[in-house]
């Protein structure tokens, strides 16, 4: 393999670990020209949308290379994401080589997420009991919100494990939150069932999809920005049928 060739691979590596862990689209495409043109290529163009990677250049032999890559997953690690801005920090000032690039591209690739699990599921309870209180005026009502969000992330992580649409996942952990908030209150845990059931679904709000959605808008990424913000409203009108569907099993 020639240095053109390593040249395109290391950088749809890059971008492909960037845009699929939550980095937004043109910290993607900035990131691809940079590690380009620290190689020595020219006329370098990428383009990058919320599914797939475009990147061409030239070398000092005239020959043109031009390749796409899709990216079906996304996650949000945003650990990854610096790690990754690390990588090409130092390819770009000539402090890795190709290869030393890659193998560390590879290795973050295959690094387990930077916080465990079950630390994750505990502060998405947490936040779910603490957006519940900023909302509402029932202290009480911090616990049941509290086991709301817990009970509304561990379901979405195990819906999301054998279904294949993100969004009916979404949808079902909505209802299960709900249902969840909705036996509490039956045990006569709930005062204000509005604050607790706003803190069981808060987990589940695409926020880091709205602020790279506006990010790309305002840095001029309309087509991506539109996609991000379309990929946030199906999210949050999955979370608003999960609601209105339970709630309209229990109660009607």
């Amino acid at each position: 393999m020639g240095k053109a060739e390593k040249t395109m691979s290391l950088c749809l590596t890059s971008g492909k670990l960037l845009l699929r862990y939550g980095a937004e689209t043109y910290r993607v495409e900035e990131t691809m020209y940079r590690m380009a043109k620290a190689a020595g290529m020219h006329n370098i163009n990428t383009f990058v949308t919320l599914t797939g990677i475009f990147l061409s250049f030239r070398t000092d032999d005239e020959d043109d290379f031009l390749q796409m890559i899709r990216v079906r997953e996304r996650y949000q690690d945003l650990s990854k994401v610096t790690a990754v801005n690390q990588v090409s920090r130092e390819f770009t000032h000539s402090i890795l080589s190709i290869e030393e690039a890659a193998e560390k591209l590879r290795e973050i690739k295959k690094a387990p997420m930077n916080y465990p699990v079950w630390l994750i599921n505990l502060a998405s309870g947490i936040g779910g009991a603490a957006f519940s209180y900023l909302i509402g005026d029932s202290f009480i009502d911090i616990i049941p919100a509290f086991i709301g969000g817990l009970i509304t992330t561990l379901t979405l992580v195990l819906y999301q494990k054998f279904l294949n649409v993100k969004f009916f996942a979404e949808f079902l952990a909505a209802a299960t939150g709900v249902l969840a908030a909705v036996g509490l209150e039956t045990g006569g845990m709930v005062q204000n069932m509005d604050q607790v059931v706003i803190g069981t679904l808060i987990p589940l709000v695409p926020g880091v999809q709205l602020t790279n959605s506006v990010r790309d808008l305002m840095s001029g990424d309309l087509m991506a920005g539109v996609a991000r913000g379309a990929e946030a409203a199906v999210t949050s009108l999955s979370i608003a049928a999960g609601t209105v569907v339970s709630l309209s099993v229990l109660y009607f």
